[in-house]
């Protein structure tokens, strides 16, 4: 079975992550999604607020499969921590697919225990617009023992970032939308008002 893994901030999920998630969902057996605390980011909405938004992005793609699942038990600060409770979800015989950004790559060989982590997963970096995949970070994970691909797909230019500095709705889908609204999250900094 190959199984992706898909951590994000979701601070808040988007349609960019949605995008990856149903591209993952045609190119392998089980995709596994959670909001994670990236300890290299801050986080402005609580963990639970951003679990609940990443189930919507979910529970919205209409995946003919139905290989997609919310495994938030899957989080942890430490990403071999993460593949440990794979291991014991799926079994040792599965073959794990651990997904980055390309904003990530330069990030991955300071993560925890790298080398090991390496050794039991493959790693499919996903370019996003703006952050191209640098080369020799590539080259430095790949010397690490890294087998790196390159996904061929990019995900549209939306970003958490850009929606929580300047409300650009259209990174959002209608779901994620009603469900900000709702809780009254995020705030505009230009506007001073819920975005």
């Amino acid at each position: 079975m190959k199984v992706a893994l898909f951590g994000t901030s979701a601070d808040p999920p988007t349609a960019g992550h949605q995008a990856i998630i149903r591209w993952l969902a045609e190119h392998f057996d089980w995709v596994a999604v959670w909001a994670a605390n990236n300890p290299f980011k801050s986080h402005q909405t609580r963990l639970e607020h951003r679990v609940a938004m990443l189930h919507l992005l979910i529970t919205d793609i209409n995946s003919s499969k139905h290989n997609i699942g919310l495994e938030q038990e899957l989080s942890s600060l430490r990403t071999l921590e993460t593949l440990e409770k794979s291991k014991e979800r799926w079994g040792k015989d599965a073959e794990f697919t651990l997904v980055i950004g390309s904003d990530l790559l330069g990030q991955l060989p300071r993560w925890y225990r790298i080398k090991d982590l390496l050794q039991q997963v493959q790693v499919l970096v996903v370019q996003r617009p703006g952050y191209a995949i640098d080369e020799s970070s590539l080259q430095v994970v790949e010397e690490l023992g890294g087998k790196v691909a390159v996904a061929n797909f990019i995900g549209p230019d939306v970003s958490s970032t850009a929606y929580r500095e300047n409300g650009d709705r259209e990174a959002l889908t209608p779901p994620i939308v009603d469900y900000i609204h709702k809780e009254h999250l995020y705030k505009c900094l230009s506007e001073n008002v819920t975005c």
